[in-house]
C-alpha cells in the first residue's frame, strides 16, 4: 500500500519526540507557507497557524482528517479552517497512540469489490433446488439439515496484507427458518491448506458489517456460508472493502446508509468553505466501489456531496424501495440543512448513470442547476438496446430491469420508464437550469436529450445542450471537459465565485 503522507506544524518536530510507524512519509514544517500538489492525508497542529498558513494549509488538508493539539489555540480564521475541515482535537496523551494505532487508517487509496458473482458455486451437499437469477442473486430452497453445514462458498480466494483489516458486508434474504453463519479462513501464503487464522460470524453478527484484521502475516482468504433449517435463501453478493477501522467509509468520514432489506447508499460530504452552492455528484456505473469525482468536486473549493451506491454489477441507477429512494432524499436535504442552503443553492451533477440520481432526485430536491454529461432517463429503453442496437453492451442494464420490474418483456420496459417520467412530469423545473453534454448517437439512451426538451414544459426552465459525435462511450474526455467547464462558468455567474 502506498506510503500515508503526513504534515505537522508546531515549534518541534514530532520526531524528536514520538516513534513514528512505517509506510509514514512525514514532514514537519516550523512554518509553512506553500501548498503542495496533492493534500496529505493527516495533518497535525501543534499550534495555532499564523493567518498567512491559512490558506496554504485549507489545500493542503482533506476533510475529516485535521487533528489540532490540546496546546494549540483556536481562534478568527483558524477555527473557521478546523470547522470546514472536520477537525478534531487530540490530547497530549493520546498522541503516541494515535501514531501507533489510529494513523495506519488514513490509508490515501480506499478498495472496494463484490466477491465475482460468477465465483459463487453450491456446496456438493445441499439437494434442494437452485434458481439463478441473471447476474443479480441465487436462491437455495429446501432443507439445509438441523446443524449448520456449508450451504455456498466463493471460489478464487482473496488476498489480505499483513496490518490489514477488511471489512466485509453480506446481502442476502431468507426465510425465518434458515440461519445463517459466515466462516472466513486465511491460508498461510503459498499454500492450499496450512491454515494460518480463521474468524466465525454468526447471523446476529452479520446484521452489522463484519471485519477481520490481519496482524499476522500476509495471506489469501476463503469464504464460506453455512445455513441450517429450512425455506429459501437467497444470496445477493458479499462485498469486500479496505477498512478504516471506523473512521469512514471508503475515505474518511464516508457515511454508509442501509436500508432493512441490507441494501447501501454511501455519501461523503465536505463543507470545503461553507458558501453556496452545494455541489451534489452522483457516482456512474463502476465495478469498483467507492466514490468518484473527488478530486473534481475538491478542487473546486465548494462544499460538495459524493454519492454513490453498490448494487448489482456496478449499480442499479439509485433507484429502490421506497425506504430506498427516501433515504438518499433524506441524505441530501441533511447535509443542505447543515450548511443552511436552500435548493437555490444546490447544483445536482452527474455522468452516465450518475445523470439518472440527478435527475430523479433533481424532482425531490429541485436545485438551481442540474450539470449532466452522456444522460440517460428512460432505462427500460437502454435495457431493450441491449438485444440488437448494443448486443453485450451493457448486460447489467438487463438485470436492472429484472430487478425493479421483476420481469423484461415490453411491458416492464415501459412500467420502468414510466417511473422516471412520471416524477419527472410532476416537478416544477421553473426555477432550474439543465446544462447537458451528450452523444449523438448514444447507443444507450439515444432520445434521452430530445425527450428532456419535450417533457420541460415549466415557464422559466433554461436549457443548455451540447452533442458530441459518438456512441455513449466513445468521447467521454470530450464529455468531462465540457461537464467541467459548465461547472466553472455557473460557479463564476451564479455564485460570484472567482473559479480554481
Amino acid at each position: 500500500m502506498d506510503e500515508i503522507r503526513v504534515l505537522q506544524i508546531g515549534d518541534r518536530d514530532w520526531r524528536e519526540r514520538y516513534r513514528l510507524p512505517g509506510g509514514t512519509e512525514f514532514q514537519y514544517a516550523e512554518k509553512f507557507d506553500k501548498a503542495p500538489g496533492r493534500p496529505y492525508d493527516v495533518v497535525f497542529w501543534d499550534r495555532e497557524p499564523g493567518e498567512e498558513e491559512i490558506m496554504p494549509l485549507h489545500r493542503a488538508t482533506k476533510a475529516y482528517t485535521l487533528f489540532v493539539t490540546e496546546q494549540a489555540a483556536l481562534e478568527g480564521q483558524a477555527k473557521r479552517l478546523y470547522e470546514c475541515k472536520k477537525g478534531r482535537r487530540l490530547a497530549a496523551g493520546e498522541i503516541q497512540g494515535f501514531l501507533d494505532h489510529e494513523l495506519r487508517n488514513y490509508f490515501p487509496k480506499p478498495y472496494g469489490e463484490k466477491f465475482r458473482f460468477q465465483n459463487l458455486a453450491i456446496a456438493r451437499g445441499f439437494c434442494g433446488s437452485v434458481e439463478w437469477n441473471g447476474n443479480y442473486s441465487v436462491c437455495l430452497k429446501g432443507d439445509f439439515g438441523e446443524e449448520l453445514r456449508q450451504a455456498v462458498f466463493w471460489r478464487n480466494n482473496i488476498p489480505v496484507f499483513q496490518g490489514q483489516c477488511i471489512d466485509l458486508w453480506l446481502e442476502y434474504r431468507k426465510s425465518p427458518g434458515v440461519e445463517i453463519a459466515l466462516t472466513v479462513t486465511q491460508f498461510v501464503q503459498g499454500s492450499i491448506a496450512d491454515v494460518q487464522q480463521k474468524w466465525e460470524f454468526t447471523e446476529s453478527d452479520l446484521e452489522q458489517v463484519v471485519s477481520i484484521d490481519n496482524e499476522l502475516r500476509e495471506g489469501p482468504i476463503f469464504v464460506s456460508l453455512s445455513a441450517k433449517g429450512s425455506g429459501e435463501l437467497q444470496i445477493t453478493a458479499l462485498h469486500d472493502r479496505y477498512s478504516r477501522r471506523g473512521h469512514g467509509h471508503f475515505l474518511p468520514g464516508g457515511e454508509r446508509y442501509v436500508t432493512s432489506e441490507r441494501e447501501e447508499i454511501f455519501c461523503y460530504f465536505d463543507p470545503g468553505d461553507r458558501k453556496p452552492p452545494l455541489n451534489v455528484y452522483f457516482s456512474g456505473y463502476k465495478t469498483l466501489e467507492g466514490f468518484e469525482g473527488y478530486n473534481m468536486m475538491r478542487g473546486m473549493g465548494c462544499p460538495f456531496l459524493l454519492v454513490a451506491e453498490a448494487r448489482l454489477e456496478g449499480g442499479c441507477f439509485y433507484m429502490g424501495s421506497e425506504e430506498y429512494e427516501s433515504m438518499l432524499a433524506a441524505a441530501i436535504r441533511r447535509y443542505m440543512g447543515e450548511l443552511g442552503f436552500t435548493p437555490a443553492q444546490v447544483i445536482l451533477s452527474g455522468l452516465s448513470m450518475g445523470t439518472f440520481g440527478a435527475l430523479y432526485y433533481g424532482c425531490d430536491i429541485m436545485p438551481h442547476v442540474m450539470i449532466l454529461g452522456k444522460p440517460l432517463a428512460s432505462i427500460g429503453n437502454v435495457a431493450a438496446n441491449e438485444r440488437l442496437l448494443r448486443p453485450g453492451g451493457f448486460p447489467t442494464s438487463l438485470d436492472v430491469l429484472h430487478y425493479l420490474c421483476g420481469s423484461t418483456d415490453k411491458a416492464a420496459v415501459e412500467r420502468l420508464n414510466g417511473r422516471f417520467w412520471n416524477k419527472f412530469d410532476g416537478t416544477d423545473w421553473s426555477r432550474s437550469k439543465f446544462v447537458v453534454s451528450y452523444m449523438l448517437e448514444d447507443d444507450y439512451d439515444m432520445d434521452a436529450y430530445a425527450m428532456l426538451l419535450s417533457h420541460l414544459q415549466s415557464e422559466g426552465v433554461q436549457v443548455y445542450g451540447k452533442g458530441l459525435h459518438g456512441r455513449h462511450n466513445d468521447n467521454t474526455g470530450g464529455i468531462v471537459n465540457w461537464f467541467s467547464g459548465q461547472f466553472e462558468r455557473l460557479l463564476r455567474e451564479d455564485f460570484g465565485r472567482a473559479g480554481r
